[in-house]
């Protein structure tokens, strides 16, 4: 699995600002894509802001980009709330917090289950 960041996901559907090849060679080649399901929060307000445009209105973008790419939203839990909370702070912007934790997590729940 591999899991993005949000920038990287919009890049990846939206043909705006396409990826670099090898970017899109590692998730071609992935057994699936996942983002945290506080990149769907981040698009919500990207695309509020007017930093983004969106083809369709962003309830209708979220289900194509998620179910229709087969994307996984991975859920926030409790556990990744505090490990989010306990990150060392040179990680300012709270969803890419939310992201490197959600990472961690499904990093160490992949290693329990080999």
């Amino acid at each position: 699995m591999i899991l993005t960041d949000t920038h990287i996901w919009l890049r990846w559907i939206l043909p705006n600002e396409p990826l670099p090849e090898n970017h899109v060679k590692l998730i071609n080649n992935s057994d699936s894509l996942a983002v945290s399901s506080i990149s769907c929060w981040e698009v919500v307000l990207l695309e509020k802001w007017n930093k983004i445009e969106l083809p369709l209105p962003i309830n209708e973008w979220l289900n194509e980009a998620l179910e229709g790419s087969s994307v996984t939203a991975l859920p926030i839990t409790a556990s990744i709330a505090e490990y989010a909370g306990s990150l060392a702070y040179h990680h300012k912007d709270p969803a890419d917090r939310f992201i490197i934790a959600t990472a961690c997590y499904m990093k160490l729940v992949s290693k329990r289950h080999r």
